[in-house]
């Protein structure tokens, strides 16, 4: 990873916690920890297989019930928003929930609670919906919070882009920046193919 952002100096006004911030951070790293790391327990290829977000399955009906034995499985277009919540290994779900940490908090403050909320999933859904424009007939799982955590951060540059950011290059040279040069950092080393994994 070429760069960490650590710290911003934006301070919150309108909330003392951020507690969706915190519950996204939360989800994603239980359902991690829990299900797809080894730790506890295994299911990280069935999770992958039936709730990453597989284009040519978006509008298509079930195939077979081995294809998705959950009934929430079932419905295609409810992977829109699981595949969200899934990482490929511990390296993609540090970097996607390091980037929720440092920005999130700020959205937040700035949106309202629910509307955060709403616009975090709207972020994920329309990123997974661009997915599916570019490879409409792919089987293969997308997974991972990047689409989302992008979105925060379109968010962030509009509404805080003179904000102070703290930044490790090569995680070991803290450097100061606006928000501004670390958005665009970030945009120049998240090729597509880093922006969401995809999982055989």
């Amino acid at each position: 990873m070429v760069f960490l952002p650590v710290y911003d100096y934006n301070q919150l006004r309108y909330i003392k916690r951020p507690y969706v911030t915190w519950a996204l951070l939360a989800a994603n790293i239980l359902i991690y920890f829990l299900f797809q790391s080894g730790l506890v327990l295994n299911w990280d290829d069935f999770l992958n297989k039936n709730y990453g977000f597989m284009p040519a399955s978006l509008f298509r009906s079930m195939r077979t019930a081995a294809d998705a034995p959950a009934l929430i499985a079932q419905i295609q277009t409810i992977k829109l928003f699981t595949y969200m919540f899934l990482h490929g290994d511990l390296a993609h779900l540090f970097g996607n929930m390091i980037f929720l940490w440092v920005f999130g908090d700020n959205i937040e403050d700035a949106m309202g609670r629910l509307r955060y909320f709403l616009f975090y999933i709207a972020c994920g859904v329309a990123a997974g919906f661009a997915h599916y424009l570019s490879a409409q007939t792919s089987e293969v799982p997308l997974i991972g919070a990047s689409g989302a955590i992008s979105g925060l951060l379109a968010a962030y540059l509009v509404l805080f882009p003179r904000a102070k950011v703290w930044v490790l290059f090569f995680t070991r040279i803290p450097i100061k920046l606006r928000a501004v040069w670390v958005l665009a950092i970030y945009i120049a080393f998240n090729q597509p193919d880093r922006i969401a994994r995809i999982v055989p």
